[in-house]
């Protein structure tokens, strides 16, 4: 089995910076690409960063400039370090991850998400 576990999220100030932490435990070969999504109240969930095995980094247009992914391969872990952060910023903040486990197949695992919200 896998865990995908966020930590990170909170409540600040509009202009505030926070930083998502994901890690991902259990019976692990090897992971692709990991990404963070986004859901806020009566919208579609959507990509907000993601990053492949070997770095490279896709951006949703809203957030470019602002956050950054980057991740830890020894750790098994994405994090999202979020800057400038608007109210509009404001979700549930959920880690995916492409991971191909012991039993040879590669599935996409989601984390449980964790809130984050931005007052203006």
């Amino acid at each position: 089995q896998v865990q995908l576990v966020e930590s990170g999220g909170g409540l600040v100030q509009a202009g505030g910076s926070l930083r998502l932490s994901c890690a991902a435990s259990g019976s692990i070969l090897s992971i692709n690409d990991m990404g963070w999504y986004r859901q806020a109240p009566g919208k579609q969930r959507e990509l907000v960063a993601s990053i492949s095995s070997g770095g490279t980094t896709n951006y949703a247009d809203s957030v470019k400039g602002r956050f950054t992914i980057s991740r830890d391969n020894t750790k098994n872990t994405v994090y999202l370090q979020m800057n400038s952060l608007k109210p509009e910023d404001t979700a549930v903040y959920y880690c995916n991850a492409r991971i191909l486990t012991m039993v040879k197949r590669t599935t996409d695992y989601w984390g449980r998400g964790t809130q984050v919200s931005v007052s203006s």
